[in-house]
């Protein structure tokens, strides 16, 4: 296998529609749409352009965010990456849906985080009951099945899969901003509208660099 057209170290396992040339996975995350003007035809652009977005979110208005404390979880873009897979179905339901509500998103949230801490066991405990199925929880946990965090300072391939705990503490922490922000009034929308705004500022912002001119 040929090495890589930039480091010339590294063995080139993606072919570059920008360049005309391959590179390793390493080079291209590092010069992804800074030196390198990547189309937005190419794959990889398109794979992990959410990742660059959902830093932009990660820096969220204090009022719906746990007073920005160290310990926050969106400060881990791990944990941040994988949040973004919680939000994006409900944004996408809030979207298509108008009569969601706040309250809609919290049961939807509760039923995810049930489901999920029940993973695993074989019996029901004394007084449980199983939640009546949640198509919106379940596309939440759906999503989050399918995230792979992969860090452009890292060597290829997707990370690891989220530990069943870590995937509590963010439906926790998306829970506790939905709950805070629809706690007045569960049958108004909100988080949802704030959601919403947070998402298309992020469209918002990759126009803005697709479209502005490089140095």
């Amino acid at each position: 296998m040929a090495l890589c057209s930039r480091c010339r170290q590294r063995k080139a396992k993606r072919t570059c529609p920008a360049l005309g040339s391959s590179l390793c996975s390493l080079c291209c995350g590092l010069a992804r749409n800074k030196d390198i003007p990547c189309p937005d035809s190419c794959p990889f652009l398109a794979e992990h352009r959410p990742y660059q977005e959902r830093r932009t979110m990660g820096q969220r208005n204090s009022a719906s965010s746990p007073v920005g404390s160290p310990e926050d979880i969106l400060q881990d873009e791990r944990l941040a990456w994988l949040a973004y897979h919680v939000e994006f179905p409900l944004k996408a339901y809030g979207e298509k849906d108008a009569d969601l509500t706040d309250g809609h998103v919290v049961l939807a949230l509760e039923y995810a985080r049930d489901k999920l801490a029940k993973a695993g066991r074989l019996l029901i405990l004394p007084g449980e009951s199983l939640r009546p199925s949640n198509p919106l929880g379940e596309a939440v946990l759906h999503s989050m099945d399918n995230c792979r965090y992969e860090s452009t300072l890292i060597l290829p391939g997707a990370g690891p899969a989220y530990s069943p705990q870590e995937r509590v503490r963010v439906l926790d922490r998306v829970l506790l901003t939905a709950r805070k922000l629809g706690r007045r009034d569960p049958q108004g929308r909100v988080y949802l509208d704030q959601l919403l705004r947070h998402f298309a500022r992020i469209e918002e912002l990759a126009r803005t660099n697709k479209t502005s001119p490089r140095a």
